[in-house]
Parts: C-alpha cells; structure tokens; sequence
C-alpha cells in the first residue's frame, strides 16, 4: 500500500528530526565554553540537557491546545479531523505521569551516557530496549513469544555485544574517550533502555487503546517531565558526585546557573541546545504519528536508517574511528529486529508485489472505465 502525503512528510520529519536531535545533543556535550567559575571546561549538564529535552515536548501541548482553540472556533468540525488534533481528548492526563517518570529518568541517565561514549553506539544500544519490552511483554502483559521472535532477540544481543566490542577496541585509535569511560557510557545507556521499556509496558497496558493525540500525549508527559526535573535540580546543586556523574570529585551533581553561563558565553552552544529543543519536538510527534498511522514496525525501520545517518555524521564531524566491528553489529541488530517484528526477505517481497498488483488493477480499472465512457459518448 503506497504512503499518503502526510505519511511520507512524517516518516521523512522522524528521521530528520531524530538526527538531528542525537547530534545536537552530542555536539553540545563536545563544545567548551567558559562556566561560572571563569574556567573553560566541556558543557558537562546531562540533568539540564534532559529538561531542553522535556521543554521541547511541551511544547507539543501548546501547540496542541492552540490548534485545537483555532479549530474550535470555526465551528465545522475541524478539530475532529485534523492529523494534529483528532482522537480522544476526554482523559484524566495523570494516567501519562508515570510513563513521564521513566522518560525522564531514562533520558537523563542516556544522557549520562552519551557524555561518556560515541553518539553512534549511543543510539545502536538504544536498540536494546526490543529485548526489555519482549521479556517485560512476556512477565506483565503475558505475552507469547514465537521462536522468530526468540531468534530476533538473541540476533540484537549478539550484535549489540559486538558494538561493545568495537567501541572498547575503537579507544586504540581515538583518544577522546577512554575504556572506563566507554564501557560505563554503554552500560549506562542499557540500564536506561530497561527504563524506558518499562514505560512502552505501562503506556501499552494502561494508555493503549484511548486513542489519545499525539501532541496532546507528547505535551503532557513533557510538562510531567520539565516540572519534575526542573524541581529536582535544586537539590541537585547542592549534591556532590564525581565520575562518571561529573567530570571531577567534588563537582555538583547539577549545576543549571554555571550551564546558562556556559550557554551566555558560546553562540554554538546555544544553537546546539536550542537544536535539542526544537528537534525533540518535533520528532516525538513525528514517532507516535508514524505508529499511529502506519505501525510500530515502520517506526523502528526508520528509526534503523536514523542510526546510520548519525553514524555517518559521527565519523565525518565527530572524529570517530570506523571499525567493520561495528558495522557487524550494527547489521546483526538490524536482522535482529526484523525478525522480531516479523519483517523477511519473503514477506517484504509478497508485500511490494501486492502494492504493485494493486496499482495495476487500479489503473486498468481506470483505462477500462475511460474507455467505456469514450464509448458511451461515441453512442450519443
């Protein structure tokens, strides 16, 4: 079945914005720029950067709730209509709030991680999330999982695994992460991958089926996520860490005023932040939308060809060494995941020649039915 329009404009917005996203945030970790303390240091801020991330989602529910009283007011119906602001909105908006409770902790950990390793393995380890959600699927929503799916699931494990590898050899030729940093990174980012499927689990149990708005959900579980976190990064300052929760012993565990200062005193890094923010945005909405007019599977298909862009653009800009290690890994997780959501070689191809059937019929009918009418003129 060929996309719509709108299908094509979302599958191509996720992908873009998704991009976007990872490498604003990883750039911004890489940039220095002067802090509080006259120093010039790393834009080390993994709990400020996970609220621009929640700013950026509630940003959804403005827009929402303006399209929405817009629409209203033409009195025609629009609002039950229109792709932004169809669907359900007689909900109780709590029923999102722990959903936004592991997102927030689940952001701010990867971001943790993302300081500690290489923007590419960042988002092939977020691949791992597959493997939680099945087993979670099997132990809370009492799933069944087929042998493919089994073999799907050893397939990402074996390949995530081999990812680990290369980014532990990649520390050879690339000095700008060492081992402990590599492995804690890539630890750090599994243990949020556990998180956020508790979350797929939770909204699949208890939001699945409302039919909720994309924007409406997104801005929801944004606003949850910015007040909570926004709140707990006061007593945040006056926590004390070290490695690999800041860069140095004794560093607060966040520290928002020297973060505005490091922003105040580079134009990158506002750009990059303001990147996360945007981006975000509009690659949440583009996701649930995807899921929502196409299918799960189709948004992790995409999500696949937004881990190669971003490996592409780490290796270009980024100063990451390529390693085939890698590419190994990456080409396992992908098969990995096709076989889980069901996705091979013969069901792709039923599937493109089914859609080339049916567009073949559709225009004989077409030439079938001109003719007739030709026919029928000629008649009169």
């Amino acid at each position: 079945m060929a996309w719509t329009g709108y299908q094509t404009f979302i599958a191509l917005l996720m992908i873009t914005t998704g991009s976007i996203n990872t490498i604003s945030t990883k750039w911004a970790d890489l940039i220095k720029s002067i802090g509080r303390d006259g120093e010039e240091k790393n834009f080390d801020h993994p709990f400020f950067q996970a609220s621009t991330m929640f700013l950026g989602e509630l940003m959804c529910l403005v827009l929402f709730k303006t399209l929405y009283k817009i629409y209203s007011k033409r009195a025609d119906g629009t609002e039950d209509v229109s792709e932004l602001t169809k669907g359900n909105r007689d909900f109780n908006p709590f029923i999102l709030f722990i959903p936004a409770m592991c997102d927030m902790t689940a952001t701010s950990i990867m971001y943790i991680g993302l300081n500690l390793t290489f923007a590419s393995s960042f988002q092939m380890f977020r691949g791992s999330v597959i493997v939680f959600v099945a087993l979670l699927s099997v132990a809370f929503l009492g799933k069944n999982l087929v042998k493919r799916e089994w073999f799907g699931i050893g397939s990402v494990i074996i390949g995530l695994a081999i990812v680990g590898v290369a980014d532990f050899v990649s520390n050879d030729n690339d000095g700008s992460h060492n081992k402990n940093d590599i492995i804690t990174g890539d630890m750090l980012i599994v243990i949020a991958q556990i998180i956020q499927a508790i979350q797929m689990v939770v909204e699949e149990k208890f939001v699945g089926g409302l039919n909720i708005p994309p924007l409406q959900a997104v801005g929801w579980e944004g606003l949850f996520g910015f007040l909570t976190l926004g709140f707990l990064q006061i007593p945040f300052y006056f926590i004390r860490a070290g490695p690999p929760l800041t860069q140095h012993n004794g560093d607060r565990l966040e520290d928002a005023v020297d973060a505005f200062v490091q922003i105040g005193h580079s134009w990158q890094l506002f750009i990059a932040i303001l990147g996360t923010v945007i981006s975000i945005a509009f690659f949440n909405f583009a996701g649930i939308s995807v899921t929502k007019e196409m299918s799960a599977t189709t948004r992790m298909v995409l999500d696949s060809i937004r881990t190669i862009i971003i490996w592409m653009f780490s290796l270009m800009f980024f100063d990451q060494k390529f390693h085939a290690l890698q590419l190994l890994g990456f080409l396992l997780l992908i098969v990995g995941m096709c076989l889980y959501n069901g996705i091979t070689f013969a069901s792709t191809f039923m599937s493109v020649r089914s859609a080339i059937l049916r567009r073949t019929n559709r225009h004989r009918l077409d030439d079938e039915s001109i003719i007739n009418t030709n026919a029928g003129d000629t008649e009169d």
